[in-house]
């Protein structure tokens, strides 16, 4: 029994994906502590779909998928702010309308160019066939995010927390915007051949989510999520190989049973604790 739980690391493509998608995991459970807190769960959905068509590029042209990701995700990003600037539309309608259309337009660019590009791979990720020159550009991208993170974290906050308080104290809050749209792109880009495009989007919200569930402090907000982060991705990697079945919604469903599970039993904020503190105070006493 314990040697067919101990196979997958008999395999080096297996304990590639495994801390593959633990880096990538818990950089994305960070970063989703500051979305939640903003509010942008939509923009983070809109981002990992504008990636295709920058994918789509970089295979026709011979170039490094993240690197036409990025630029996609950047152009889209660009977009979306013209827009805003210039039309009375609401942000939610300017995200929709963008992600959707980079979304189709890298399907149709695939469709007329496959240049040897799985679509299914871009949609859905494929962490098992991951090489080492992808690893390589992983590792370097979630490590950038993360030396940012720990230079500006105290900064983000305050901007996602109150942009007026960070702007009256002195802060550039056109940079911090700027700084965490790009950080949430190359978290997407990173997300991208893990759990694909459809469920990058989960990967940099539930974790957040869930932390938010369970504390108050934005600090160990963060711990907790880059560690459910981490850990459910890991965990779902490694899930996969036994069940045959995918890796990203391997990973994703482990991540929702987390949320489901402090939804329930968080001490402040799930449904039993809620309940137990009304009937204490029904009581007379005190929580």
């Amino acid at each position: 029994m314990m040697e067919s739980l101990l196979t997958p690391f008999g395999y080096e493509y297996l304990v590639r994906a495994l801390w593959v998608c633990a880096l990538v995991g818990g950089v994305g459970g960070l970063l989703s502590c500051f979305v939640t807190l903003k509010g942008w769960s939509l923009m983070g959905d809109a981002l990992s779909h504008a990636v295709v068509p920058g994918v789509a590029v970089a295979g026709i042209l011979g170039l490094p998928f993240s690197v036409g990701a990025a630029f996609a995700a950047m152009l889209a990003t660009a977009g979306m702010g013209f827009l805003r600037a210039r039309t009375p539309l609401r942000e939610d309608a300017v995200i929709g309308i963008v992600f959707t259309t980079f979304f189709a337009l890298g399907l149709l660019l695939l469709s007329l160019r496959p240049a040897g590009i799985n679509l299914r791979t871009i949609v859905f990720g494929n962490v098992l066939g991951i090489d080492p020159a992808d690893s390589r550009q992983l590792v370097a991208i979630s490590f950038g995010t993360l030396a940012i993170l720990a230079v500006r974290w105290r900064d983000l906050v305050l901007f996602c927390f109150d942009t007026n308080q960070a702007r009256s104290i002195g802060l550039n809050t056109a940079v911090l915007h700027g700084t965490l749209l790009t950080l949430l792109s190359a978290t997407a880009v990173a997300s991208l051949q893990t759990v694909g495009a459809v469920l990058v989007v989960a990967t940099l919200v539930t974790p957040g989510a869930t932390a938010y569930l369970l504390t108050d402090r934005f600090g160990r907000m963060l711990i907790l999520s880059g560690t459910l982060g981490a850990s459910t991705a890991a965990c779902g990697a490694y899930l996969s190989y036994f069940v045959d079945g995918s890796t990203g919604g391997c990973i994703v469903v482990l991540q929702t049973a987390g949320f489901l599970a402090a939804w329930v039993f968080a001490p402040r904020h799930g449904l039993l604790g809620n309940r137990w503190r009304r009937g204490w105070r029904r009581t007379g006493g005190t929580p």
